[in-house]
């Protein structure tokens, strides 16, 4: 006897995100986290923080920045080398 199709489970599951492979995503990608931090008494403002954190992996970053470097075939202006 074959199994039908339309009755199986596995069918109807959607496409499942496992931990590792979030952070892979996360530190392969990169994410900013940004926060806005106001202690105040009275409606005095007494502390104010800004924060912004960047979660990559090392390897990724070098790669931005080797991408986005100046390339050598491009001309320099004579001033800005000393």
């Amino acid at each position: 006897m074959s199994r039908d199709p339309l009755l199986d489970d596995d069918a109807y599951e959607p496409e499942q995100l496992v931990l590792s492979d979030l952070v892979n995503r996360v530190l392969d990608k990169g994410v900013v986290i940004s926060s806005q931090i106001t202690i105040s008494i009275a409606d005095v403002d007494l502390i104010h923080l800004d924060l912004r954190v960047l979660i990559s992996a090392v390897a990724s970053l070098e790669r931005r920045a080797a991408a986005n470097a100046p390339r050598a075939d491009v001309p320099v202006r004579a001033d800005s080398q000393r």
